[in-house]
């Protein structure tokens, strides 16, 4: 929430790309039920569009449902292991290899970088999904389509728990 008050904060005009702010009767297509002019779209997939995205106030355009950017490739989960950086986590993903010499798994994981919108308000620990679009930055490739709470069932995270 603190980076939504920075971004209105800023001394440049914060706009929309694809909407017009001086026509005298706005596109029903892009007013919400709250009677603002507001862009948004779909994504597909079967993900839904949060609420957030379309009552919101805040201007991002990497957000795959406000912003110019495409879900195309692979949809991966994980688990939000960092969110410090602005508008960014660190989604971790285990899972296990398979050695032929000694006929077993070892466990293994990878740390994506992943662009987390706005919309959003995760806790580390939460499960995420996240779908691959163009490069939003020199590690950033993947951007968050889902958040789902973790469970309040035990308090110990463990790193391979879940896959």
């Amino acid at each position: 929430m603190a980076d939504v008050v920075d971004d209105l904060h800023q001394t440049s005009f914060q706009s929309q790309k694809r909407l017009f702010h001086a026509t005298k009767r706005p596109i029903k297509k892009f007013t919400n039920k709250n009677g603002v002019v507001r862009f948004w779209k779909k994504v597909g997939l079967g993900f839904k569009t949060p609420k957030e995205a379309i009552n919101g106030t805040y201007i991002d355009k990497k957000c795959p449902f406000t912003g110019n950017v495409s879900i195309r490739g692979r949809i991966l989960r994980g688990i939000i292991i960092s969110n410090k950086m602005k508008r960014t986590c660190v989604i971790r993903r285990n899972y296990l290899h398979w050695i032929k010499k000694y006929q077993r798994f070892e466990k293994r994981h990878k740390n994506f970088s992943v662009h987390l919108s706005p919309c959003f308000t995760p806790a580390i620990g939460d499960e995420a999904i996240f779908g691959q679009c163009r490069p939003l930055s020199k590690t950033v490739r993947f951007n968050v389509l889902q958040v789902n709470p973790k469970s309040m069932k035990k308090t110990t995270l463990k790193k391979f728990g879940k896959f």
